[in-house]
């Protein structure tokens, strides 16, 4: 017979700070914080998990690549989504050429992420491409 080990879910209080998201543009702000001097050095990929109420709950970091790109494992985003009992998220990561266009990998990663999210029943209300001053929405453009 095998040893099940079974787990209680209870809420951990933590100092995170419960920000309401209302706009793309204030979850890019957010998102921003996360980033230090290094927003146009290399490319990384944040995670923002939200509750029913889309107050944040948490946030991942999910990869740090190099000066063009970086590699984003939709398993490591469903793990974070599902452990934080998030019912949204937001996808970001940044650009440090300053280029705001999304490439053929960020749309591809979007959709992956998209189909992965809708499984779980979890909201992927969007993926924000960042820059040090502007940040692009593929929701807002219609690209999601």
């Amino acid at each position: 017979m095998t040893n099940l080990k079974l787990y209680e879910l209870k809420k951990i209080q933590t100092d995170f700070p419960q920000k309401l998201i209302t706009s793309s543009e204030s979850a890019a702000d957010f998102i921003k914080t996360f980033y230090n001097d290094d927003i146009e050095i290399f490319e990384s990929c944040f995670l923002l998990l939200m509750n029913q109420s889309n107050r944040t709950i948490g946030y991942a970091k999910i990869s740090q690549g190099g000066i063009t790109g970086t590699v984003v494992d939709v398993r490591l985003i469903a793990k974070y989504a599902v452990e934080s009992l998030a019912t949204s998220i937001i996808l970001a990561h940044n650009h440090p050429s300053g280029s705001l266009s999304p490439s053929n990998a960020d749309i591809a990663l979007t959709e992956k992420v998209n189909k992965a999210m809708e499984i779980l029943d979890i909201r992927f209300l969007d993926h924000l491409i960042l820059t040090k001053d502007k940040y692009y929405s593929l929701s807002d453009n219609g690209r999601m």
